[in-house]
């Protein structure tokens, strides 16, 4: 894309009379303070509150270091988005830029991958969805399961501000009992109340074997499962087609990532290893429920449950929403079937969503008829495939600051900080991560699945191609 095309891209955008329409056919009704809470939504989920037992008990305190490291990389991650955004903000996203920047093949793959990576994360969080309702009633998993997709689906249907709405109470709700848990600890810190308060200390941090009780090697090996809690942050690259004023608003989100990592997983996790010796907390129970109980309080368990099933309900949430999305922009890329480009009068991709949320339902019965290491091995390539979103925004940043320091394209109004120098780190890291997987038995699975993906997408691209030539066109600009 030359800067004469830029030119008249932006020209184009200009001549739009109506600024509540996306250059896309969408509805810009996602305001401030819903993409504010998508954007802290996006980087707290089941990861944190159920998955960070089993780090704890692999690297004990040490975790806090690998949270705060991952961390500075998810912000590295973000602000190359960022950038990406402010030079062009479009609803397909990263399949955009890869598109642009890479090549057509990588906008194909990058599209699919990731509409698969949100129907995959769709059916496994409606379906541990159901599950956390029989906490409460004895309802049958399907009806649980089936009654939220319905649900989430016709939120959907009615406009983008639903949507919205609906990830902003959702998002509240994990903050609030996030913010909680910190000042609950830190008055037992400072107060001394509660069965916790005559032993909590912050000593705990380092008096229990040490900072790095298991060594550097374990701590290390929990990178992976760190890196998977962050999955979903980059969703808040998909609102920018429907957010108002994208140049201002999706900036200002993106910049909360420092404060909402540190607040939310270094700071959440320094608090209540402070409370908790990192000794009392094992795989598969939340670490939240671990400290309510230290602390005597009987609900805590209770007050968890509901807080993963909100956590469940906002990531099927985002899945129908990004998985429309997608579609329609390989749609109109001549990259998917060109009834995906349809739109309601409200301006949503009706077709998108409705197979993405049948797609869903069936792998809740597939979850239902085999609930064994068949669907796992499904459902850990949601991890790399999550990660692949990640590799293809480093590269098209990196790609378009050469071009735009050169004057080939022009320059973003929010740069990344360090540069392609952020980003190659940033590369390097999940390439050390990768590796990572393959060491662990339990991860590797995930990389067996890749390449399979990737020879169903290449076939699948030999024959579109042939199909329709302009498949392997560039990006249309909107």
């Amino acid at each position: 894309m030359t800067s004469v095309q830029v030119d008249k891209h932006n020209a184009g955008n200009e001549a739009v009379s109506d600024p509540a329409e996306g250059g896309e056919g969408y509805k810009r009704g996602l305001g401030s303070r819903q993409i504010q809470m998508i954007a802290i939504g996006g980087a707290i989920g089941t990861g944190l509150f159920l998955g960070a037992g089993k780090g704890i008990s692999k690297a004990g305190p040490s975790l806090i270091l690998a949270y705060a490291i991952a961390g500075l990389v998810i912000f590295f991650i973000m602000r190359a988005l960022g950038e990406l955004l402010m030079y062009r903000p479009v609803s397909g996203s990263f399949s955009e830029y890869a598109r642009e920047f890479i090549g057509p093949f990588a906008g194909f793959v990058t599209g699919w991958t990731y509409w698969l990576f949100w129907v995959i994360t769709g059916m496994t969080e409606v379906t541990a969805a159901a599950t956390y309702m029989t906490y409460w009633w004895d309802i049958p998993q399907w009806v649980s399961a089936l009654v939220f997709t319905v649900i989430l689906y016709g939120a959907n249907l009615i406009s983008v501000k639903l949507f919205g709405e609906l990830e902003f109470w959702f998002s509240m709700v994990k903050v609030t009992a996030i913010i909680g848990m910190i000042l609950i600890c830190a008055g037992i810190l400072t107060l001394g109340f509660s069965d916790a308060g005559d032993t909590a200390s912050v000593t705990h941090l380092w008096d229990q074997g040490g900072f790095f009780p298991h060594g550097i090697g374990n701590t290390l090996m929990t990178l992976q499962m760190v890196m998977f809690a962050f999955l979903a942050v980059e969703l808040v690259g998909v609102t920018a087609g429907e957010s108002k004023d994208p140049k201002k608003v999706l900036p200002k989100a993106i910049n909360t990532v420092p404060w909402r990592i540190a607040v939310f997983y270094v700071g959440a996790l320094i608090m209540i290893l402070s409370v908790v010796p990192w000794t009392n907390f094992q795989p598969g129970v939340s670490p939240f429920v671990a400290a309510f109980e230290k602390m005597g309080l009987a609900a805590g368990a209770g007050i968890v449950n509901f807080v993963v099933l909100t956590a469940a309900l906002s990531s099927c949430n985002s899945g129908m929403y990004s998985t429309g999305r997608m579609l329609r922009d390989l749609a109109l890329n001549g990259q998917g079937p060109s009834f995906f480009t349809k739109l309601t009068k409200n301006g949503l991709p009706l077709i998108g969503t409705t197979v993405s949320a049948a797609m869903m339902l069936v792998g809740v019965w597939i979850n239902y008829q085999w609930p064994g290491e068949a669907f796992n091995y499904v459902v850990s390539f949601a991890t790399i495939s999550g990660m692949w979103a990640w590799i293809v925004i480093l590269i098209c940043q990196i790609r378009y600051r050469l071009k735009s320091d050169r004057g080939l394209l022009p320059k973003s109004e929010f740069r990344a900080p360090g540069g392609i120098w952020a980003s190659g780190f940033s590369l390097a890291f999940i390439a050390m991560v990768i590796v990572l997987m393959g060491i662990d038995k339990d991860a590797r699975v995930s990389l067996y699945a890749a390449p399979v993906w990737g020879a169903v997408l290449g076939v699948s691209y030999f024959f579109l191609r042939k199909r329709n030539p302009q498949s392997a066109a560039f990006a249309k600009r909107s």
